[in-house]
């Protein structure tokens, strides 16, 4: 069966007490899980150990924000997939916009890490998602696909793993207002068709989600996962309180 997800992205907005207390908070709230909802909590790197043994004997899954696509190494100050995998983190954030602009990480480096990741038993959420400057020139759609080719070149997904494309339009990213339903319909659609040209259309279906993020909330949760082929949301500043992230679960539960 596959599942809608729901991640949160806590970016680097919470400490560690801020982080176990929302866990805590989010964690009590759902202690009914549905089998085909996953809810999954991307603290820093700093709170996941905390975060994780307040989650014990919860069906809220970790991920982590970022990883380095090397186990082992003298790469100062970088975390690698099999040490998260040592922290009970099952989801990596892979390439988000955020690092893209502002760390310069390039589609070459998302693709070794996409494949670490897989490597180590891990799900990697890879996002991907045009500028204002693209969506006005025209170019988003040859943006989508470039960014997709190039992290998924080679990459091969076995029985047993799992692989989520979250499209985030960059352009409303942190603004508080989501892109039109109908404009993302049309990118997951261009998605899904240039995953076939990597991945057969069965294993797609059985092992590919596609999720939206971008200013997702209790208010237009709905009119996203409605889309049928949307299958979740990656959601980050409505994610870091539950007086608002808690809602959005109950908008789906």
């Amino acid at each position: 069966m596959k599942k809608t997800y729901l991640i949160a992205n806590w970016k680097m907005q919470l400490n560690k007490s801020d982080s176990v207390r929302l866990a805590v908070e989010v964690a009590k709230e759902y202690q009914d899980p549905k089998e085909d909802l996953e809810i999954v909590l991307a603290p820093t790197f700093t709170a996941i150990s905390d975060v994780r043994r307040k989650l014990k004997g919860s069906a809220i899954k970790l991920a982590a924000q970022n990883v380095f696509y090397h186990n082992k190494g003298s790469y100062t100050g970088e975390v690698s997939p099999s040490q998260l995998k040592e922290l009970e983190v099952e989801y990596v954030i892979i390439g988000h916009s955020e690092r893209r602009q502002n760390l310069n990480e390039t589609d070459e480096e998302v693709n070794r890490k996409v494949e670490a990741t897989l490597e180590n038993g891990l799900t990697p959420i890879v996002c991907i998602g045009e500028t204002m400057e693209e969506k006005q020139d025209g170019k988003a759609d040859v943006v989508i696909i470039k960014q997709i080719n190039k992290a998924l070149a080679d990459i091969k997904l076995k029985d047993e793993q799992k692989l989520i494309i979250g499209y985030e339009p960059i352009w409303v990213i942190g603004t508080g207002k989501a892109v039109d339903p109908k404009e993302a319909e049309h990118a997951i659609e261009v998605i899904k068709y240039n995953l076939m040209e990597h991945f057969s259309e069965e294993m797609i279906d059985k092992h590919i989600s596609i999720i939206y993020g971008g200013s997702v909330d209790a208010y237009n949760i709905n009119d996203f996962l409605k889309i049928n082929l949307i299958e979740g949301a990656l959601v980050g500043g409505a994610s870091m309180t539950a007086d608002k992230f808690i809602p959005i679960i109950k908008k789906i539960k």
